[in-house]
């Protein structure tokens, strides 16, 4: 996530951010999550999210004779997976670490893997024959990502009779959990994607697959042009998980029901993105409420390669905001309520949200604020000069090659102004609207 600032456009710099569980109407409890923070080498850049292969090849390990019989084990323990191999699967470990072994592969039954395989970067020779590595797993499921997700692994391994075996198999340094390390996967298909999700409540996962089903046609209406039209949906089993799965304490994730995680800026390439539930504040949302934020999160992979570091938060996550409401009948001050009491207050914001004013951990009246200002500075784009222009803009924004300019730019082609009087124009459409 880029750092907050202001670019010589005279709007907000930054990147991406995440909604909290915020109440509107009487019952009603929105809570469109966002991109998680990025990590190296996923899903951007620094939190454990997975990421898609584009990122920079780590230096393979060279140089020891022990990296090629690691490699081939890793390699043979990589085709056992793919072919459901369970005999296999546990040849390539410890005999003490293959009880943990079993209960991986049982767990990855239901989750339809297309590619894994390991990229060794580091072999530290131990003594007693042991092996210290570091790696990265690359792997896909079919039918749902273009490029493999890329997490960095720490193994360890042992060496008898000129074999190398698996002891230990964990997240690296910065890394998240993968959801099958958190236990037995189910899977759930849907028209429009595909649920997996740890833990006993089968229904959840249905209900989930529901709504990310009319989600997708509602994105799809609203962003034309070419993605995958579908979505992979995690369900974490509690908020501790959340945590695990995003690399991340837990607790910055409270509130939040669902965060989309997948890289940036690979223009024309859809990533390995996927939507992280939070069962425990997503459990307190209404249907409505449940659809809206996976249409919001839907939103971020549909528009993943048009979203670049030059994208400030307002329009990334005032956009997904809009599509999520676009078609309701709630009004601007419902949609909107923490802004229209400052606005009735007089307190007319001067300037379009900052990426800071997304943050976790920012005050939640503030928070609320800076989403309702997005979306209704993307309202007042599609309502003047329409929504083909609106979807322009946001398009010609994430094409510029850096922050600088990048709004001012986008204004001038696409929208004949500057941001100047983008910002005057959405101050005006803030006090006609929410007065």
């Amino acid at each position: 996530m880029a750092g907050p600032g202001r670019d010589d456009d005279g709007a907000p710099g930054g990147g991406v951010g995440r909604r909290a569980v915020l109440p509107l109407l009487a019952g009603l409890l929105l809570a469109p999550g966002c991109t998680a923070p990025a990590r190296a080498p996923a899903g951007a850049g620094a939190s454990g999210a997975p990421g898609p292969s584009d990122a920079p090849d780590a230096p393979d390990a060279s140089g020891d004779p022990a990296a090629d019989g690691i490699r081939r084990t890793l390699d043979r323990r990589a085709a056992a997976l793919l072919d459901r191999d369970a005999a296999g699967h546990l040849a390539a470990f410890d005999p003490a670490a293959r009880a943990a072994a079993r209960a991986e592969f049982g767990n990855l039954a239901d989750v339809p893997l297309d590619s894994w395989a390991y990229h060794l970067t580091e072999v530290r020779r131990r003594s007693g024959g042991r092996a210290a590595v570091r790696a990265e797993l690359r792997y896909g499921l079919t039918g749902h990502d273009a490029a493999p997700v890329v997490t960095p692994r720490a193994l360890e391994l042992t060496e008898r009779a000129g074999r190398w075996y698996v002891r230990a198999d964990r997240p690296g340094d910065g890394a998240g959990a993968q959801l099958w390390e958190q236990g037995a996967v189910r899977a759930v298909r849907g028209a429009h994607g595909l649920v997996l999700g740890t833990g006993p409540d089968e229904a959840r996962l249905r209900d989930v697959a529901a709504a990310a089903d009319r989600a997708v046609p509602a994105v799809e209406a609203a962003w034309p042009g070419r993605w995958a039209r579908r979505v992979l949906v995690l369900v974490a089993e509690d908020l501790t998980a959340v945590g695990g799965l995003l690399g991340a304490p837990a607790a910055g994730y409270r509130g939040i029901a669902a965060v989309t995680t997948g890289g940036t800026g690979r223009r024309g390439v859809a990533p390995a993105d996927r939507i992280v539930v939070n069962p425990e504040a997503y459990g307190q949302l209404s249907a409505h409420g449940r659809e809206i934020v996976l249409t919001h999160e839907t939103t971020h992979v549909a528009t993943r390669t048009a979203t670049s570091a030059a994208t400030p938060s307002w329009l990334s996550e005032g956009f997904a905001d809009w599509v999520a409401y676009r078609g309701t009948e709630l009004t601007a001050g419902q949609i909107a309520p923490e802004l229209q009491r400052a606005v009735r207050r007089g307190e007319v914001p001067g300037a379009l949200p900052a990426d800071a004013d997304f943050a976790f951990g920012a005050d939640p009246d503030l928070l609320a604020r800076a989403y309702e200002g997005g979306r209704l500075a993307c309202d007042l784009i599609a309502a003047e000069w329409g929504e083909e222009r609106l979807t322009a803009f946001y398009r010609a924004v994430g094409a510029h090659p850096g922050r600088p300019g990048a709004v001012r730019k986008a204004a001038r082609d696409v929208l004949s102004t500057t941001p100047e009087r983008l910002t005057e124009r959405w101050r005006d459409h803030l006090r006609r609207s929410l007065r």
